[in-house]
C-alpha cells in the first residue's frame, strides 16, 4: 500500500470560499520561510491576477520575508485561482545495470567523491570501494522522451556519441548515499538551484539534509561535469507537484524482496499503467544501450 503525503501535512492551502476543503498544503520542516512559502506556491497556483496569501486569525497579508513560516491554514485571495493540473511523472527507483549506466556511473563517482546531499567523503574511495553511495540521475532514464521534447539534451556537453542524448551525462547525476537516493526518487526533497542550491525536505527529515546546500563539488563553475542548474530545476517542480498540490502524489512501494510479487503490487496500486510504463521503459533502456 502507497503512504499518503497529506497525512502529516502541517500548512493547508484553501480557498476562502471553500473554508473546510483544502486544496493543498505541506509538510513544515524548518528552511521554510515566509519567502519560500510564496515561492513555492508559485509552481501550484494559476491565478487570473495578483494573490496574496493569509495565515487564518492574522490581520495582514504574508510578506515575503526570511522569518520562520508557521504552521496552520492559509487562505489564497485573488478574484480567481485554480491548483495547477500539472502531475509530476511516476518515477521509478532507479538502477546502475547496463555497460553505458556503469560508464555514467564512474564518472559521477569520479566528479563528486562524497554524497553532495550530506557531504559524507568516502574514505574507501582510493580502494574503489562504494559500498553504500550511489549515481543517481536527476532526469530519470524512464523518462528520455520527455527530456528530449523539453529540448533538454541541449545542456548536455558531455556525452559519449552523437546519439548520446545527455541523459546519461554525469552532468545529469549527483552521488548520494544509498538511503538519501531513494528518498530523492521519491520526490521526499529537492535542490533549489535559484536559492543558492538549497535543500528543501517536503517530509519527515530522516538524514537531516532540510537547510543544507548541496555540496560545492558538484557544481563548481570551472568544472564542466558539473550538474546542469535546469534539470535540478525540473526535479525541484515535479518534487513540488508531488509534495503540494491536492492530497499530494503516493509513495510508491520500493522493497520487494527476492520472490515477491513485484509486478501485481504495482498493478494493484496507484498509477498503475505509468510506473509499468515507466519500469518497462527504464528496463528496456538499459538492455538497448549495451554496446
Amino acid at each position: 500500500m502507497s503512504a499518503s503525503r497529506a497525512i502529516i501535512r502541517n500548512v493547508h492551502i484553501y480557498d476562502p470560499s471553500q473554508p473546510d476543503e483544502p486544496l493543498g498544503g505541506l509538510y513544515l520542516n524548518p528552511s521554510v520561510t515566509r519567502k519560500k512559502f510564496i515561492r513555492l506556491l508559485e509552481f501550484i497556483i494559476r491565478a487570473n491576477g495578483p494573490y496574496s496569501v493569509w495565515l487564518r486569525g492574522t490581520e495582514v497579508p504574508l510578506r515575503p520575508t526570511d522569518e520562520p513560516l508557521e504552521p496552520g491554514h492559509y487562505d489564497i485571495v485573488c478574484d480567481g485561482w485554480w491548483v495547477t493540473d500539472e502531475r509530476c511523472i511516476a518515477r521509478p527507483f532507479s538502477h546502475t545495470i547496463s555497460k553505458r549506466d556503469r560508464r555514467f556511473r564512474e564518472q559521477v563517482r569520479t566528479k563528486d567523491g562524497k554524497c553532495v546531499i550530506t557531504g559524507l567523503l568516502n574514505p574507501a574511495a582510493y580502494i574503489n570501494e562504494w559500498t553504500s553511495f550511489e549515481a543517481a540521475h536527476i532526469f530519470p532514464l524512464s523518462h528520455e522522451e520527455l527530456f528530449i521534447r523539453l529540448n533538454y539534451p541541449q545542456y548536455a556537453t558531455i556525452r559519449s556519441g552523437e546519439n548520446d542524448t545527455g541523459i546519461n551525462s554525469c552532468q545529469n547525476g549527483l552521488l548520494m548515499q544509498s538511503g538519501i537516493h531513494k528518498q530523492f526518487d521519491s520526490y521526499n526533497f529537492a535542490v533549489d538551484p535559484d536559492d543558492n542550491y538549497k535543500i528543501t525536505c517536503f517530509s519527515e527529515d530522516l538524514f537531516g539534509v532540510d537547510g543544507r546546500t548541496l555540496d560545492h563539488v558538484c557544481r563548481d563553475p570551472a568544472d564542466e561535469r558539473r550538474v546542469i542548474d535546469e534539470y535540478l530545476s525540473w526535479h525541484f517542480c515535479q518534487t513540488i507537484l508531488a509534495n503540494m498540490k491536492g492530497n499530494g502524489e503516493p509513495i510508491f512501494e520500493s522493497d520487494f524482496p527476492d520472490g515477491s510479487d513485484m509486478v501485481g503490487e504495482i498493478l494493484s496500486g496507484p498509477r498503475a499503467a505509468e510506473r509499468m510504463e515507466a519500469e518497462l521503459f527504464s528496463r528496456l533502456h538499459r538492455i538497448s544501450s549495451i554496446p
